[in-house]
């Protein structure tokens, strides 16, 4: 077997509104509507399923948590503007402008979390 990439993970959350609205603001996401009503956020040509705490679709993970993931994404934008953007929506930065090792290769990277507390890495390939 091969795998060729992720097409979308599942993001457990307690507020989906805040959670939607976090993200088109923060990260430029697209929210969606599929299925009976689902939600997600689209990046791309990848999505972030959204499931309400309590209120998950089955099947679902063993132990569904909000606030337990660490995802870093990668944008075109230049860094020092993210960090600009960022600073305008007074999201608070976590760390970085720092030096990574991504999947692809080098990354210049800022961390900041979400309103559940996920872990957001956003970089720069270098």
């Amino acid at each position: 077997m091969r795998i060729d990439r992720i097409d979308h993970v599942v993001l457990t959350v307690a507020d989906l509104a805040r959670t939607i609205t976090w993200y088109e603001r923060t990260l430029g996401a697209r929210a969606v509507t599929f299925g009976e009503g689902r939600r997600a956020l689209v990046f791309g040509e990848q999505k972030l399923n959204l499931h309400q705490k309590g209120k998950e679709f089955e099947p679902k993970a063993a132990h569904p948590t909000a606030g337990s993931v660490d995802l870093c994404v990668t944008t075109h934008v230049p860094l020092d503007m993210v960090v600009a953007h960022l600073r305008s929506l007074r999201v608070r930065i976590e760390a970085g402008p720092v030096a990574k090792e991504g999947a692809r290769g080098s990354l210049r990277s800022v961390y900041v979390r979400d309103p559940d507390g996920n872990l957001i890495e956003i970089a720069n390939e270098s």
